[in-house]
């Protein structure tokens, strides 16, 4: 005679931490789509509120649950493009810095030409021979 097998699945424990890797994260997962599975039946059973695994499956389409498993910081999108926006003006304020030399080892190369600035190497400044 073959009885059903019974699954005891205990509540977690309150107050109690857990870290998942994101290997771990993706068994889950996968164990939660599988036929006769749920996400609400995988919490049970590892003691996960259903909420964070809604937060990891949707994470996981977005491509991020790989950085969540190396307990990374996750940035916030408007931080992203406002670091963004800042290292473009960083660049392009470098840019123009970089030119304003340049054109100053010009004025400096055509002013020794023409004898109007003295051939002696500046102080300080080994580039402009």
């Amino acid at each position: 005679m073959n009885t059903p097998e019974i699954e005891v699945i205990e509540p977690a424990r309150p107050g109690r931490r857990r870290r998942f890797s994101a290997e771990e994260k993706r068994k889950i997962l996968a164990e939660s789509e599988m036929p006769g599975s749920s996400i609400s039946l995988a919490g049970r059973r590892y003691g996960i509120s259903t909420s964070l695994l809604f937060k990891w499956r949707r994470l996981m389409e977005e491509g991020t649950l790989s950085s969540l498993g190396s307990e990374e910081r996750v940035v916030p999108e408007s931080e992203l493009k406002q670091l963004k926006a800042k290292v473009r003006e960083l660049e392009r304020m470098l840019g123009r810095k970089t030119m304003e030399v340049e054109i100053l080892k010009e004025a400096v190369r055509i002013g020794r030409e023409k004898k109007l600035i003295s051939r002696q190497p500046l102080a300080g400044l080994d580039d402009f021979q």
